[in-house]
């Protein structure tokens, strides 16, 4: 079964609500408020393992934790011809590979 501790984990203020959410990268559909940080993160937490235990004992999928994958540090991006040639003009002028200028931009 999946620790449910390993899932990917963030809290931030919601000005709309005046509390701390919580999210879970791996769940999208569940968040917890509450009035402290900490307290947000561990009711989302606990209600994380709950819905961990449910889909385990009812047989379905449980998603594996983003923190368990391998990248291999590639992915492409589909961009309009005209993008792609002011890029390669941009990379050309800087004397560096494409990859290396869409790399460089994606960092900032």
């Amino acid at each position: 079964m999946v620790d449910h501790k390993q899932y990917t984990y963030r809290v931030i203020w919601s000005e709309d609500d005046g509390e701390f959410v919580a999210l879970c990268a791996e769940f999208p559909s569940l968040s917890f408020l509450a009035p402290e940080q900490s307290a947000a993160l561990e009711g989302l937490v606990d209600l994380v393992r709950d819905v961990v235990a449910d889909m385990a004992a009812n047989g379905e999928t449980v998603p594996a934790p983003l923190t368990g994958k391998r990248y291999s540090g590639k992915f492409q991006v589909r961009v309009p011809p005209e993008q792609h040639r002011s890029l390669a003009i941009k990379a050309a002028e800087q004397g560096i590979s494409l990859n290396r200028l869409v790399s460089s931009m994606l960092s900032v």
